[in-house]
């Protein structure tokens, strides 16, 4: 034990405490959010009594079967070796779906719910921009209304807390932490979208939409305005994260299991199927390292059971830390190049066959709904959230790290191109030799292509400028 940590030991760690025996109901546990804030608090709030989560039958795997298979993932390593490979005994199945009437839930299942639920964790949600508009409603604003039902039935609940976005009042240029009215009815959305055939729906989701430029933001503000009306019923919390991105710290450096954001642009652009992008590079956007987000949303509950202040908390970074378009495309190019190339690059000279058609295609599509987000720009005002940072003592905040302080971006980067070539890419670290040395040869022979552009188009300006002294057309 060091020095420090001696010294953090004088101070309480009033989150884990308030955490012990405590039960924990988790939607959308197998998502990327869902399976770090399980991680987090099975480490670091030990004295949790049990995890419930709602899971779905897929791909013929039952609900147990699935957590099985999410908790022998490298994230959940560093969880057995603090606590011991029989932790994950404490994370308890419950079959359901969030897009089914009742949520799916049998009668028995529920009354376990409602009897043994302190804490319930709302995060299952599409988050694809393009998702056809009834899907949408049916998951993020109906199945958000069927858990406030189920949260209303729970005997003992302390905190609803629900993850919205920070993007999902698009015409706030400005954010504030405060409710908004939404974008229509959601009540009578649900209904209309319940009895109306998905191809009428899909003929009209633009006009519906208006000047909303998806399918997610529309269905996001429906879904927090149902949870902002039972303030005075429920003890419900809205935190709006921004951008979710790899982890930074804990439990593995640039952790992620997806390329979405940032972090598949590093890769598509690594990868030579990115080769260009429209977007104003002076600008920026907010970003959240998904073990920050996890931080505060476990944080978040700990402040509100604690004072009953705070009920909406913007969980965002612009505020503090800035990093443009520019940057990252910087940032990016450097990490890529020296310090973590991939392998398998598209776009050699001469290289192979259109096999990336189908590839190509999906992220054009994800660039139609990205350009929207990079031309534009937001700011957040979290000063409440700040508040609730600047009341915890030296070990909580050790702990359940808030801020980005000390954040080396080239690091950071670095780590996220890292685990996306073995989690996702499955590119051992024995390939990364091989793969420096194929970036060396593609750089030079970039150069010589640019040097033979170049002398071209002298040549072209040449011939134009001789022909015109010599008076041909």
């Amino acid at each position: 034990m060091t020095e420090l940590d001696k010294d953090l030991d004088k101070y309480p760690d009033r989150i884990g405490e308030m955490y012990v025996g405590k039960t924990v109901f988790i939607t959308g546990g197998t998502g990327f959010v869902g399976k770090v804030l399980i991680e987090k608090l099975l480490r670091s709030c030990g004295g949790v009594k049990k995890i419930i989560l709602l899971i779905r039958d897929k791909k013929g795997k039952t609900p147990q079967e699935r957590i099985r298979e999410t908790m022998n993932l490298p994230l959940f390593d560093l969880l057995k070796k603090v606590k011991g490979p029989d932790v994950i005994n404490k994370v308890e199945a419950v079959a359901g779906d969030c897009m089914l009437p009742d949520l799916g839930i049998s009668e028995a299942d529920r009354e376990k719910i409602r009897n043994e639920t302190d804490i319930i964790f709302h995060c299952a949600a599409t988050i694809r921009f393009d998702e056809p508009l009834k899907k949408a409603v049916i998951l993020n604003v109906r199945g958000t209304k069927l858990m406030l039902d189920l949260a209303k039935e729970c005997k003992k609940l302390m905190v609803f807390c629900h993850l919205s976005t920070a993007y999902c009042h698009l015409f706030e240029k400005v954010l504030y932490e405060k409710i908004y009215p939404p974008p229509a009815d959601p009540h009578k959305v649900i209904k209309t979208v319940e009895w109306m055939d998905e191809k009428i729906i899909d003929s009209i989701t633009h006009k519906i939409l208006g000047d909303i430029p998806n399918t997610y933001a529309y269905t996001k503000a429906l879904g927090e305005s149902l949870v902002a009306d039972e303030m005075d019923n429920l003890p419900v919390l809205i935190l709006r994260p921004s951008i979710i991105i790899p982890a930074w710290l804990e439990p593995i450096p640039g952790w992620t299991d997806n390329i979405n954001g940032p972090a598949g642009l590093l890769i598509g652009a690594g990868k030579g199927v990115i080769r260009t992008m429209y977007c104003n590079s002076d600008k920026y956007a907010d970003y959240l390292p998904v073990d920050i987000g996890v931080n505060a949303m476990i944080a978040s509950v700990f402040d509100f059971a604690t004072f009953k202040k705070r009920r909406i908390y913007n969980l965002t970074s612009s505020s503090q830390y800035k990093i443009s378009w520019s940057d990252i495309i910087e940032i990016g190019r450097e990490v890529i190049n020296t310090r973590m190339p991939l392998n398998g690059v598209a776009w050699y000279p001469g290289g192979y066959k259109p096999i990336l058609m189908r590839i190509q295609k999906r992220i054009t599509r994800g660039f139609e709904v990205f350009e929207y987000y990079a031309n534009n720009q937001w700011d957040f005002v979290n000063d409440d959230s700040l508040e609730a940072r600047n009341i915890l003592n030296p070990r909580e905040r050790e702990t359940y790290k808030l801020d980005g302080d000390g954040i080396n971006y080239y690091d950071y980067f670095t780590n996220c191109v890292h685990c996306t070539r073995l989690y996702i890419l499955n590119e051992p670290d024995d390939t990364i030799p091989a793969a420096r040395r194929h970036m060396k040869v593609m750089w030079i022979v970039d150069l010589i292509t640019k040097f033979f552009l170049v002398i071209g188009l002298i040549y072209l300006l040449w011939t134009k400028l001789f022909k015109s002294l010599l008076g041909y057309a």
